[in-house]
């Protein structure tokens, strides 16, 4: 492809000049081979976008690309020791800003050939995407999926590394699933993702907004809640039509200075889309929610994962899905048979109780989940989780203060210890439950905890293995061992028969 064509929906200088060697006429145009932003990648020919991160910068490896053979280089200072006759550099404001669009042109900006449906919140993102891909199959649409556990192209299952990939990687996504036949794209969208701007270069469809609360803040993350809160409404900046929760205190900042239309879903009277009558179902290892669907719909639908969280993740799909003309019995199906690995995901182990896998891996995240499972009135409610390494020790006070609070028991173990000793993680954890009340047991060794806890069950127990969710791995001093729950559960309960 030609670079030009690469650069042609970006803002840039051209610098570099060469002279072509038949004519002697001065060329800036040149055939691009292939796009990278990774030094090690460089490939005759390339077109290398010099991008800034955590640990290294691209512009210091831009000369050693020029020696690998790269045509040109796109940069936002100064590159040292660059001839600007030999290659082309390409001189923009932002390189990630830039690599967005230079990655749709690459691809034949293939997101037009979609809809892309991009969902953004401090919770229900993950829970949301696989119910509106559910809901769309049962109406008979082709869905692609992005997320944080995965990418669903076809039949293809593809593990994530990020919740929302960098800009190239995205655009070979979108170009994969229209050369599959994909209708629909839902996909998760990070704060990080709209901060770093892996979204540019296309436009959404639909940019739907779950909630927000104070998370991500950090070394690495966002610096304030209010950058945090900023990157989001980056989203409505993007959007041909937003979907966002009426009910949330911030949505009035969220969507503050939109250029899309607006609808509103919730539970309060203003919401566009509402969730009347939110009644509770717990039959014998079953979990759910019932509610009436009142304002631009009128139907009643059961979700199958518990809590007043789910009404919220079922009425944003069904918010999302109306605009695809989906019928009411699609809706209800969809919902009905919708499962989410790692998200309140029920185990069938035994009739006499409630076994339950969730990703809840911080405080907020716990607190929430455990609220709404006491609503279910257990005999015990029993929470079994550890806290990653080298991470903040705060985290670890603050999970354990929140299950000594709300869990009748709680079994301390390990979850990725990463290159920290176990028994100081659980230490910590310790320290926060000790603040409580609670009753707890430290188990470190995970399948043991996970053996306990079944076998010392009583009839009426909720049990919640909460922080690894859809991981099926544990790390350990830079390495990553299988471990999947679910193939523990098994294991256990027939070394138990």
């Amino acid at each position: 492809m030609k670079l030009l064509k690469l650069l042609e929906k970006l803002d840039y200088v051209l610098l570099g000049e060469r002279e072509d060697e038949r004519t002697g006429e001065i060329v800036k145009d040149r055939e691009i081979s292939s796009v990278v932003y990774d030094s090690r990648h460089v490939t005759e020919g390339c077109l290398f976008v010099c991008m800034e991160g955590v640990r290294y910068d691209g512009h210091d490896f831009a000369l050693d690309a020029v020696k690998k053979g790269a045509a040109a280089i796109v940069v936002s200072r100064s590159a040292p020791g660059i001839d600007e006759k030999a290659v082309a550099v390409i001189k923009v404001k932002d390189t990630r800003y830039a690599l967005a669009f230079i990655s749709a042109a690459w691809f034949g900006y293939p997101a037009q050939k979609l809809k892309v449906v991009g969902i953004t919140g401090t919770k229900g993102k993950t829970t949301t995407t696989y119910l509106v891909k559910s809901i769309l199959e049962q109406a008979g649409l082709r869905v692609g999926l992005i997320g944080t556990i995965e990418t669903i192209i076809g039949d293809r299952h593809i593990p994530a590394g990020n919740t929302t990939p960098e800009s190239y990687l995205l655009q070979e996504d979108f170009a994969k699933m229209a050369e599959a036949g994909m209708d629909v794209v839902v996909m998760e969208v990070s704060s990080q993702a709209l901060k770093l701007h892996r979204t540019q270069g296309f436009i959404f469809d639909y940019g739907v907004f779950t909630n927000l609360e104070s998370d991500h803040i950090g070394v690495g993350e966002h610096a304030s809640f209010e950058e945090y809160l900023k990157c989001k409404n980056l989203l409505f900046g993007q959007c041909r039509m937003g979907i966002v929760n009426g009910d949330d205190v911030h949505v009035e900042e969220i969507v503050a200075g939109h250029c899309c239309e607006l609808e509103t879903y919730g539970m309060g009277e203003r919401c566009m889309l509402r969730a009347e009558n939110p009644e509770l179902v717990h039959i014998p290892g079953e979990l759910g929610v019932t509610f009436q669907v009142a304002g631009l719909l009128d139907f009643d639908v059961e979700v199958p994962f518990p809590g007043r969280f789910s009404v919220y993740n079922a009425l944003c799909a069904i918010a999302i899905c109306r605009h695809f003309g989906v019928g009411i019995a699609a809706m209800v199906q969809g919902i009905k048979s919708a499962r989410v690995k790692g998200r309140v995901e029920k185990i069938t182990v035994s009739g006499q109780y409630t076994l339950l896998i969730d990703y809840a891996h911080n405080a907020m995240a716990l607190e929430s989940l455990l609220t709404s499972l006491r609503e279910y009135c257990p005999k015990r409610l029993v929470c079994l989780f550890g806290c990653g390494g080298n991470r903040s020790r705060q985290r670890r006070y603050e999970m354990g203060e929140v299950s000594g609070r709300l869990a009748d028991l709680t079994v301390i173990t390990s979850d990725n210890p990463r290159d920290e000793v176990p028994q100081d993680i659980i230490e910590d954890i310790k320290t926060g439950i000790r603040r409580t009340a609670g009753a707890y047991v430290e188990i470190c060794d995970r399948r043991e905890a996970i053996a306990y806890v079944i076998s010392h069950a009583v009839e009426g127990d909720l049990i919640v293995l909460a922080g690894k969710g859809h991981e099926d791995y544990q790390e350990i001093k830079g390495k990553k061992y299988f471990m999947d729950e679910r193939v523990m559960i098994k294991e256990i309960l027939e070394k138990m028969v």
